[in-house]
């Protein structure tokens, strides 16, 4: 089931930052001068998803996608939760493109309507969520994961601030109480407290990528709606972080086990998370410390993936995201530094990840370059668009 898939990906590729902006104000739009600025990463993005449309739509009325390109024999008819979720971002990401993006409309509606096939009422805790994979009749669900969940609900909130959608909103408050009851509670464990990875039975990791994300959801809901419990939410979740998985070096590492093991690995999107609820703790406190701090970690991770040539080895699902959250810095302290290295990935990918077919094909990562993967072909679709939008407004991102 999903656990075999999760756990290649975590396992099976290999780890892989800019000195973070200082000085310009704030929403500068220095971008324009900008390398970036010069590629038409709008018809970039455009043909990329017209390509992911084309080869991973089920096509049977469900509005689902498959997993792969080429479908593998044995495969799923649908894709996991985590997949689709990426390319229901990548969708959004498109309409955020000035002018282009309302054609997209249709899309983000469609692929909103199909989000909902993952919907479970209930789960282990007796809060709804989405399972990671579809619920009958299209297939029978499956364990949910909270990192699967935070991704949707961060999506959420982007629509929210994005359109002042309330339906969106609601539903950010529910995947946020989903995460809250994915509290470690018990006291015998090492290191107690932080967000379990998932409900699976076999569970025992509580993971940045559980924990963060979380932190920057409830920061959005808490500026949304001036609600102190996210807040205090928001900061359980960063402190258990800090204390258990970054380094000293401001990186973070995977995840600790319930015997207090750690997995060293130092994931792209594990330090870009961080840096984003550090900017939100900015916004919502104005408390300083929480901006330099962004600015430390972006530095740190710049350093250790594109300084230190890791970056084009690892999966662009991470990266994405790593990415995204380095913009959201750069629109608050101003400058272009994050959006030129974001640039000089993207043309990386295009000029040497590129097939005819207009999919993209990774030989580093879970794939080994034999197939597509969704994840990759959305990751890619959300990279070209933000690179789309006006830089001020970055801040609209997660």
């Amino acid at each position: 089931m999903r656990t075999s898939s999760r756990r290649t990906v975590l396992t099976g590729l290999t780890a892989s930052a800019l000195v973070a902006g200082t000085a310009a104000p704030a929403h500068a739009e220095t971008g324009e001068r900008s390398p970036g600025r010069h590629h038409d990463w709008a018809g970039r993005a455009a043909l990329s998803w017209q390509a992911l449309l084309d080869h991973f739509a089920v096509g049977d009325g469900s509005g689902l996608l498959h997993e792969q390109f080429p479908v593998a024999a044995g495969d799923p008819k649908y894709s996991y939760e985590w997949p689709f979720s990426q390319a229901h971002v990548a969708a959004l990401d498109l309409t955020g493109i000035p002018g282009a993006g309302r054609r997209y409309r249709d899309d983000l509606i469609d692929l909103a309507a199909a989000q909902q096939y993952y919907w479970n009422p209930t789960s282990t805790t007796g809060l709804p969520g989405f399972a990671s994979g579809p619920m009958p009749p299209y297939l029978n669900g499956g364990d949910l994961f909270y990192d699967d969940n935070e991704w949707v609900g961060l999506l959420d909130v982007q629509q929210f601030a994005m359109t002042g959608d309330r339906r969106a909103l609601a539903e950010a408050r529910k995947i946020s109480d989903l995460v809250e009851s994915g509290w470690d509670t018990d006291p015998t464990h090492a290191a107690p407290g932080g967000v379990f990875w998932t409900q699976a039975p076999w569970s025992d990791d509580r993971n940045t990528v559980s924990n963060m994300p979380g932190a920057e959801l409830a920061l959005r809901l808490f500026q949304f709606t001036r609600e102190r419990r996210y807040l205090d939410r928001a900061l359980k979740y960063y402190t258990w972080t800090n204390t258990h998985l970054q380094q000293d070096d401001g990186l973070y590492t995977d995840h600790l086990d319930l015997q207090g093991v750690p997995d060293p690995t130092v994931w792209s999107y594990n330090q870009g998370v961080p840096v984003g609820v550090n900017v939100l703790l900015f916004q919502a406190t104005r408390d300083r410390r929480y901006l330099r701090e962004a600015q430390r970690i972006a530095r740190a991770s710049l350093e250790f993936f594109v300084a230190g040539g890791r970056v084009d080895d690892h999966p662009p699902y991470f990266n994405s995201i790593w990415f995204k959250n380095l913009l959201l810095l750069e629109s608050v302290t101003g400058g272009h530094t994050y959006r030129d290295a974001t640039a000089g990935y993207a043309q990386r990918v295009w000029d040497t990840k590129r097939q005819p077919s207009g999919l993209f094909r990774f030989p580093a990562g879970d794939s080994h370059g034999t197939t597509t993967l969704l994840l990759e072909q959305a990751a890619v679709v959300q990279v070209f668009a933000v690179l789309a939008w006006k830089p001020s407004d970055h801040d609209l991102l997660y």
